[in-house]
């Protein structure tokens, strides 16, 4: 079903919108400057950067900060971290390289800061922060890298039932433009249409966003209700901000929480959650933009005995697009109490006794091609393709194992990394299709490939790890022979790490 409506805020009721996001939202903008085009030189001289989020101020060791890393040898930049709130963590680079945007919900949690920092990358110093409404879990960049986009499933919006609401924040003066909403239901204005199963006037608590490759579209997945996390909003970037910007309501989803475009934007491949955010089944639902209609679905499972049926369990929370090629991550939700997925059919014996799946498709004819790849259970969100054909997944909440201290002779240590080779050659002593746990503890929350190199950074426990590739091992870092994969002098609580050079 598909519902489309011009979301029109006249007059007084759009600027009433839009300030109460203003109001409770503050910006300051430094005098550093906030253009994406400026030419300051780096001032650490590294030629290629990676930038780590640090969320731990303690003693002087460590400083809650952004720290520059030397990704061309491992070592620590000569810079003290840029300031980016009390406990920075995610964050995202503009398609341009020019800056790097950071998301701090603060050190106290009871009362957070929720501070969205825009960091100029040329100068290497915060250039304006803007204090958001709420917490966000997802913001994304125009391709012109001009505009920010940040879903605020908190934010208060006026006359609403309900909260959520996305900013839109110009990257260049570093101000809060437009608050897209939906208003509610008026007899005399009846600018907001909804499906029968969603109660007039409920607003969409966006979470997560997509931003097609050609900027003519972005898709926003909801939480709430069933009949509100079912149904995507698809919202044309060029109305934002006028009177009667564009938002079309589409339903016929399960819990969709990401999506992928084609080049030109024409379509898009979602992918369902399902049963593991609250739904029934986890899919790939093509989902044509040209009309917003919903074509070709294939579930997330080890194939059954029609196409659209599934022979063991579905699971997907996170995926990664190589080509024509979908591998997706997740874990199937327990039944009675009882992990529905074992650990049996991993590649190394474990006492983990939940697991998670990792299923390959092929988009170009919506098909599984491999399934049933055992990997750590826990709510994946991380996934990228490293060098040498090695995809690294993350998960948080993952079943770990701890070994006493000291560890002995052969004990299992487990955490939240899984390594797959897709090569047809083994890689260390990963077989071809294999699987890898790499003995460390902790939540994944950063995976970052080094691209002139053979190697992956990971933000794993709250610390840096770096990946060899050819081996699927830690590196050895000859800047630290004495502990192997890390960054000597980098000291802190780690979330995020994104390279910022070309």
């Amino acid at each position: 079903m598909i519902i489309r409506h011009e979301v029109g805020v006249p007059g007084l009721k759009k600027v009433l919108i839009l300030l109460l996001f203003l109001l409770t939202a503050s910006l300051v903008w430094l005098s550093c400057g906030g253009s994406s085009s400026s030419s300051g030189s780096r001032t650490s001289g590294l030629a290629y950067r990676a930038f780590i989020s640090n969320s731990v101020t303690s003693g002087i060791t460590s400083v809650a900060g952004v720290y520059i890393v030397n990704a061309v040898n491992d070592t620590r930049g000569p810079l003290s971290p840029i300031a980016a709130g009390s406990a920075p963590g995610m964050m995202v680079v503009t398609p341009n390289l020019a800056q790097t945007l950071v998301f701090s919900p603060g050190s106290d949690p009871l009362f957070p800061e929720n501070q969205f920092t825009i960091i100029n990358n040329a100068s290497e110093s915060a250039a304006g922060h803007v204090g958001l409404p709420g917490m966000t879990e997802s913001f994304v960049v125009s391709p012109d890298s001009s505009t920010a986009y940040v879903a605020v499933p908190t934010a208060p919006v006026t006359g609403q039932p309900s909260p959520g609401a996305i900013g839109v924040i110009d990257l260049k003066s570093g101000a809060v433009t437009a608050a897209i909403s939906c208003p509610p239901v008026n007899p005399t204005n009846p600018v907001c249409v909804w499906p029968a199963t969603v109660p007039q006037g409920f607003n969409q608590p966006y979470q997560f966003l997509a931003m097609g490759n050609t900027g003519t579209r972005i898709l926003a997945f909801s939480q709430g209700a069933d009949s509100v996390a079912d149904t995507i909003a698809v919202i044309t970037p060029s109305s934002v901000g006028t009177e009667y910007p564009v938002v079309t309501f589409v339903s016929g989803f399960d819990h969709p929480v990401a999506a992928f475009f084609n080049s030109d934007d024409t379509a898009a491949y979602v992918l369902n959650c399902g049963a593991e955010c609250g739904g029934q089944q986890a899919s790939i639902q093509q989902f044509n933009l040209t009309d917003n209609t919903l074509g070709p679905y294939v579930p997330v499972c080890a194939p059954g005995s029609t196409p659209q049926s599934c022979a063991g369990p579905a699971a997907a929370s996170v995926a990664l697009v190589n080509g024509s090629t979908m591998y997706l991550a997740g874990t199937p939700p327990y039944i009675g109490g009882v992990p529905a997925q074992s650990c049996i059919g991993e590649t190394t014996p474990t006492q983990a006794t939940s697991c998670g799946l990792l299923t390959i498709v092929d988009l170009s004819s919506m098909k599984v091609t491999n399934s049933g790849i055992v990997i750590t259970d826990g709510y994946h969100t991380r996934m990228a393709l490293g060098p040498n054909g090695q995809i690294f997944i993350g998960a948080r909440t993952c079943t770990e194992i701890v070994a006493p201290v000291p560890p002995p002779a052969g004990a299992e240590i487990r955490g939240c990394l899984s390594i797959y080779n897709t090569l047809t050659s083994a890689v260390g002593s990963v077989q071809p299709g294999g699987v890898i746990v790499p003995p460390a503890n902790g939540d994944v929350t950063g995976i970052q490939p080094i691209a002139t190199r053979q190697v992956v950074y990971v933000v794993q426990g709250g610390s840096l790890g770096i990946y060899d590739a050819t081996i699927d091992a830690l590196e050895y870092n000859p800047n630290d022979p004495n502990n192997p994969g890390e960054v000597n002098g980098l000291v802190g609580y780690f979330f995020d790490v994104k390279t910022v050079d070309f």
